[in-house]
């Protein structure tokens, strides 16, 4: 009856707000400590989250080949041998398409610069030349105190290559791997957790699928935008498509942030090459096909995998980039899909076995299944003939 008293004079709904918010502490400090420990990890983070995306991308055409009778080694070769040719094909084409193009752009942005500075002095807003000249002064004096700023990043980017290089090998070894042995891997994983190992076997299944329906998804989806894209560039004669084509395309992968630094970025090289009037009409085509990609694609695409609100999104996008940067934007959506999969799945209990067979309704009992005859010992036999 003692302990009773200094309970009484807590309410139960105040109980129970301060073991949540007890709980919820607990759990903050918790996964702000794993935070911290994935940043400082962040070379060996990014390459293994980067490998579980070209995993998830790349596994179906391994599983096709080993259903096919071919070895695991043999067929996860080929398929890192067809991914490296694609990725060094796409490369070879930009870099072509760049060096043929970008003398070009530089004189057709030249052109382009004249015809806005003589609208801008004999055209309604009457600026004088002397007042340009000025505004072109400032720009240039801005870019020349930033120059020991621009030059410091150059030096810091050539520093940090080495680094970039050794994530690539990283990230190329860890594909191979999961590629291989991800079903052996997985097995020694949530074997570590004796008696909730189905549970958690059940989630990590539900997030791979997640994971592979969003990855498969969004390449498609962005693939779809990139080829539309670079078929209206193309078509307009604006130097560096192919490259506008692929940033557009890789931008994809970034939701909502993503297609706005690509679009602008494609807007302007069109605005400096074409003049204002393409550039508009290259707008209202990329953003009717924009809102057809997030009406009809993304739903019938991507939408089995992912279903957030836009808010949810930008929070998400938010976290990562703050954490990763670009990269960490670009995987932030996929974890926390794969979160919002996996958690169910280690709530529920396993399903219940089915219920045993009732009698039927007729009264007659079920024939009995024959079973092995009983052991006797030696001496059951002449016991029993006695007895008769």
């Amino acid at each position: 009856m003692l302990t009773d008293g200094p309970t009484k004079l807590v309410p139960p709904v105040l109980a129970r707000m301060a073991a949540w918010s007890a709980c919820l502490i607990l759990v903050s400090v918790v996964v702000y400590f794993f935070v911290q420990g994935i940043a400082r990890l962040t070379f060996v983070a990014l390459p293994v989250a980067i490998a579980l995306l070209l995993t998830a991308l790349l596994f179906p055409l391994t599983r096709s080949l080993r259903e096919a009778g071919m070895r695991p080694i043999y067929a996860t070769w080929i398929t890192m041998l067809v991914a490296l040719t694609i990725l060094v094909g796409i490369g070879w084409l930009v870099g072509a398409r760049a060096s043929d193009e970008f003398p070009n752009l530089v004189q057709q942005v030249q052109a382009t610069v004249r015809d806005v500075q003589n609208w801008l002095i004999t055209g309604p807003l009457h600026i004088k030349e002397a007042q340009l000249t000025s505004y072109v002064d400032e720009v240039a004096a801005m870019v020349n105190a930033q120059r020991t700023a621009i030059t410091s990043t150059v030096l810091t980017a050539g520093a940090v290559a080495f680094e970039v290089l050794a994530s690539i090998v990283l990230l190329l070894f860890v594909t191979f791997f999961l590629l291989k042995d991800g079903e052996r891997i997985w097995a020694w994983f949530y074997g570590m957790f004796g008696a909730v190992a189905p549970r958690v076997d059940r989630a990590g299944r539900a997030a791979w699928t997640t994971l592979s329906h969003y990855v498969q998804g969004t390449v498609a989806v962005a693939a779809v935008h990139g080829v539309i894209m670079g078929i209206v560039l193309a078509g307009m004669g604006v130097p560096l498509w192919a490259p506008l084509a692929v940033l557009i395309f890789f931008a994809s992968f970034i939701p909502i942030v993503g297609i706005f630094f690509a679009g602008t970025v494609a807007t302007l090289v069109t605005l400096g090459a074409k003049g204002p009037v393409f550039a508009l009409i290259f707008l209202g085509i990329l953003i009717v096909e924009q809102q057809l990609e997030n009406h009809v694609l993304q739903p019938l695409i991507v939408g089995r995998a992912l279903n957030f609100h836009p808010l949810a999104i930008i929070i998400v996008l938010a976290v990562g980039g703050i954490l990763g940067g670009i990269a960490g934007a670009a995987v932030a959506v996929p974890i926390a899909a794969v979160i919002y999969r996996a958690l169910p799945e280690l709530r529920d209990k396993p399903p219940a076995l089915p219920p045993a067979p009732t009698e039927p309704a007729s009264g007659k009992a079920p024939p009995k299944t024959p079973s092995a005859p009983e052991p006797r010992e030696p001496g059951d036999d002449e016991s029993a003939r006695r007895t008769e």
